[in-house]
C-alpha cells in the first residue's frame, strides 16, 4: 500500500509544487503524493520551466490551500518552509509532521537568467532531499 505524503508552503506555488512533482514522477509506485499551501497563489511560471527541464511537466498543477485538503488524510505531511511550520507546526490530518525547509526562489532577484537559476537551485536541493529521504520507501 502506497504512503500518502502532502508537502506544505506558504503558497503552494513553487517548492511544494516541484517537491509534489518530482516525488510523484520518482517514487509514485511508493507514494500517493498532494501539495498545498497555508494561502493560495497561482503556480509558479518558473518553477514550471525547471522542472520541465528535467522532463517533469507541472503545468497542470494548481494551487490548493490546506483548507481544501482538511478532508484527507496523509501518513506524512512535510512543511518546505519556516512559515508554513510556523503557521502549522503540526498539520491536521499527518500521522508525522517533518519540517525541511528550502530558501525561496520566488525570493530570487537579477535577470530572467539569474533568477532561474536560484529556482534550479533549489530544485536540485529538493530533488536530493527527496531522493534521500524517500528512496528507500517507509517513512516512519
Amino acid at each position: 500500500m502506497k504512503q500518502t505524503v502532502l508537502f506544505v508552503c506558504t503558497a503552494n506555488a513553487a517548492r511544494s509544487q516541484m517537491a509534489e512533482g518530482y516525488l510523484r514522477e520518482t517514487y509514485g509506485d511508493r507514494y500517493e503524493v498532494f501539495s498545498a499551501g497555508t494561502r493560495k497563489a497561482r503556480v509558479s511560471v518558473p518553477a514550471i520551466t525547471v522542472m520541465r527541464e528535467i522532463g517533469i511537466d507541472i503545468a497542470h498543477h494548481h494551487s490548493k490551500t490546506l483548507n481544501e485538503v482538511a478532508d484527507m488524510s496523509f501518513d506524512i505531511a512535510v512543511t518546505l518552509c519556516d512559515n508554513a511550520r510556523k503557521v502549522c507546526p503540526v498539520i491536521p490530518g499527518a500521522g508525522k509532521t517533518i519540517h525541511h525547509g528550502f530558501f525561496d526562489p520566488h525570493l530570487t532577484t537579477g535577470t530572467d537568467d539569474e533568477i532561474l537559476a536560484g529556482y534550479r537551485r533549489v530544485r536540485d536541493e529538493i530533488v536530493r532531499w527527496i531522493d534521500t529521504t524517500f528512496s528507500a520507501g517507509y517513512i516512519g
